[in-house]
């Protein structure tokens, strides 16, 4: 309509109507440009926010699942250090002794949960996350796993090797029945036993202690397993240090975005 009075504007020499049409048509298009960017502006702001609480909610789980694998080598590192001093004195109750020093080869692992963190990367749209939420390293945090690190490295440690060549299988059993570790309902390790109770004959146990401490070069291989232990605790716990940090950035009163000025 607008065109057809142009045209009609034209043939007529009627510059200022011109003018003013044009104006108004300019205008129109700059006015619908501002309001679909600011329409974008908001469902990306609303999204960034979407992103942002369920990403924090999901660190929230790796928080906890980690915090209970720093804790579970806690109790491994206080297992060696015990092992060590059991080692050292003959007259030792052969029990505690066996249950540490199969407790000080123990690793644990939960996997990181990170569908969020993936929907987040493949859709493009980390830009929309707080700016100090990238900024703290959440990326770097995803790239790689310390737990599944130390697990790795524990898991061919020579310690491990040879204290579980050296229980004989029997004891290696009661231990896992009556000693071993403790689950979640997710199935995810969340502990030793409160109660040790070993189900086997006392004769069993102090033969088992007997060979452990017989062994020429488990005592250098425990302390060796204590560096090892002492490094994944460490590592562990620097990622629950970051994501205690993260969350409080993803969760905090600021609503920006990298969309936003």
């Amino acid at each position: 309509m607008i065109f057809h009075r142009v045209v009609a504007q034209i043939k007529a020499q009627h510059w200022t109507a011109i003018a003013i049409d044009f104006v108004i048509v300019v205008l129109g298009v700059f006015i619908g440009i501002q309001v679909a960017n600011w329409n974008q502006d908001l469902a990306d702001r609303r999204l960034g926010r979407a992103y942002a609480e369920r990403l924090a909610a999901e660190l929230e789980l790796n928080l906890a699942s980690q915090r209970t694998v720093v804790a579970y080598y806690d109790a491994v590192l206080e297992g060696i250090e015990r092992t060590d001093a059991l080692l050292a004195d003959s007259k030792a109750d052969p029990r505690a002794l066996v249950t540490n020093a199969y407790r000080a080869s123990e690793m644990n692992y939960s996997p990181q949960i990170r569908a969020t963190w993936d929907e987040v990367v493949s859709s493009g749209d980390a830009h929309l996350l707080p700016h100090a939420a990238i900024e703290s390293g959440i990326a770097d945090y995803y790239a790689r796993d310390a737990a599944r690190d130390a697990y790795d490295m524990l898991w061919g440690s020579a310690y491990r090797h040879r204290v579980r060549t050296i229980i004989p299988l029997a004891v290696q059993k009661a231990l896992r029945d009556g000693c071993g570790d403790v689950r979640n309902q997710a199935q995810y390790i969340a502990g030793f036993a409160r109660e040790c109770v070993l189900d086997i004959e006392l004769e069993s146990i102090i033969a088992t202690a007997a060979a452990l401490r017989a062994d020429a070069v488990l005592g250098a291989e425990l302390r060796y397993q204590y560096s090892y232990v002492s490094a994944a605790r460490i590592n562990i716990n620097r990622d629950v240090i970051f994501l205690e940090r993260a969350i409080d950035v993803l969760k905090g009163p600021r609503p920006s975005t990298g969309t936003g000025p």
